[in-house]
């Protein structure tokens, strides 16, 4: 991370409403925490258009706040193209979404798409796995996840990795 501007990260999910709402939230927290918001520009986005403009699930917002989490003032959003040049990292949730990414990335673009766990091989896997049809144990399992992502990725992005 240059000391010049933020580095902007991207978290990727399908619909926006669930993973990639709750790793933003989380990330943003952890990096107030590390007195590194004016470093860390944060957004979200899905690979679908299926919930613009919706808040995040209510699950997703009820395990979040019950962690600290305040999530509900995002709203879902779909990827554009200008995303890929805007970001420095891409992070998506799981394979299909590195596929989805990789397949519709622009040639000339300057964002590098990488697996959100990446950074977190204590997991045990890669892809952080949706919660949405599934109930509450679910989303606390993706939590517990996301929040390990997003402390490797706090580390990574605090050594300018």
């Amino acid at each position: 991370m240059t000391k010049s501007r933020a580095a902007r990260v991207l978290m990727v999910c399908t619909g926006n409403i669930c993973r990639s709402p709750s790793a933003e939230g989380v990330l943003r927290h952890l990096a107030i925490a590390e007195g590194l918001a004016d470093r860390i520009e944060i957004d979200s986005a899905g690979t679908t258009d299926w919930h613009a403009g919706e808040p995040p699930s209510q699950r997703a917002q009820v395990a979040a706040k019950a962690r600290g989490y305040d999530i509900s003032g995002l709203r879902a959003r779909p990827l554009r193209r200008e995303d890929y040049f805007d970001f420095d990292w891409m992070l998506a949730m799981d394979e299909g979404h590195i596929a989805h990414l990789v397949r519709n990335r622009p040639e000339d673009a300057t964002a590098e798409i990488v697996l959100f766990l990446d950074p977190a091989p204590q997991v045990g896997r890669g892809d952080v796995p949706d919660p949405y049809y599934g109930g509450e144990d679910d989303y606390e399992y993706s939590l517990d996840l996301i929040e390990a992502g997003c402390r490797g990725w706090l580390e990574r992005l605090k050594g300018g990795k």
